[in-house]
């Protein structure tokens, strides 16, 4: 079983569903309303869990009713939440998504997923250093990233970095970081100048860009390759990514080819966006590999 130790955000989604989205000053009337656990970080390590793996969560939630509800919803998909640490002076993470128009919007408040620091992560070095694979994303502070990547570096534990929501990061994290998976806007401001193609062959079987419908593209050394996705009848496209990003990280973990392990990815993520919320759709092992 693979282990994988997950770092980064835990947040209630705040989900609208909408025929529309309003536009400034636009009022529009919705159609549901739910809240539904998620983050980027928790929403990667249920996902992991749900593939099979031994997931540890480090992360940050309030002492409030959201914060209870994403604890007990990692505890229900067999998370390990040592390493969650609830804080009493900032509400729990919550982001507001409205469903309109085939596609999601978001808006994310981190609170108390500001307090994932690197002293949080330093009582995590155990789970850290006993990892096959450390998955993290940016909902955190830059420096925590930057920490896990020199400890990542350190201790020799591959990094999967999953730069999501966009900023720049320094060469050091990108050097440090075994995997590199943003969407081709991220990978815009991660390389700042430079061609698409021109970012992949500097980082071969190290970048891979995801291009939503399109598939995954990376470069393997020696030619360019795109990895078509799965069609399917999307319901909810939120969370999409986190599941490739957690589907590729328990693939790799457990030995796959670069190649096996995008595919694998691909077809987790094409089930997750089939029903509703963030986790709702996120597939078992099971799932996948009857779909593959």
């Amino acid at each position: 079983m693979a282990k994988i130790c997950v770092i980064g955000s835990c947040s209630m989604d705040l989900v609208v569903t909408s025929s529309k989205r309003p536009h400034a000053g636009e009022t529009v009337l919705g159609e549901k309303f739910a809240t539904v656990p998620g983050g980027k970080g928790a929403n990667q390590a249920v996902a992991a869990s749900r593939l099979g793996a031994d997931v540890t969560m480090v992360g940050c939630v309030g002492e409030d009713f959201y914060g209870t509800e994403i604890m007990e919803n990692l505890k229900r998909n067999r998370v390990i939440t040592t390493n969650v640490e609830p804080v009493t002076h900032v509400k729990s993470g919550i982001a507001h998504i409205i469903l309109a128009e085939g596609d999601n919007s978001i808006i994310v408040v981190k609170g108390a997923n500001d307090l994932v620091t690197p002293k949080l992560v330093e009582r995590a070095l155990d789970a850290i250093k006993g990892s096959d694979m450390v998955l993290i994303q940016q909902e955190i502070p830059e420096e925590t990233v930057s920490y896990v990547s020199e400890l990542c570096h350190k201790f020799n534990v591959p990094m999967l970095l999953n730069p999501a929501p966009a900023r720049p990061i320094s060469d050091t994290i990108i050097e440090n970081a075994a995997y590199l998976t943003p969407n081709e806007h991220e990978c815009t401001i991660l390389f700042p100048g430079m061609s698409t193609i021109d970012a992949l062959r500097k980082y071969p079987n190290k970048l891979f860009i995801t291009e939503g419908s399109n598939g995954v593209r990376f470069y393997d050394g020696e030619q360019e390759v795109l990895v078509p996705t799965y069609k399917v009848n999307a319901i909810d496209t939120t969370g999409a990514g986190d599941t490739f990003n957690a589907a590729f990280a328990v693939a790799l973990a457990e030995g796959s080819s670069i190649l096996d392990s995008v595919k694998f990815a691909n077809r987790a993520a094409s089930l997750s966006v089939t029903k509703f919320g963030a986790q709702g759709g996120m597939p078992t092992r099971a799932e996948v590999e009857a779909n593959l």
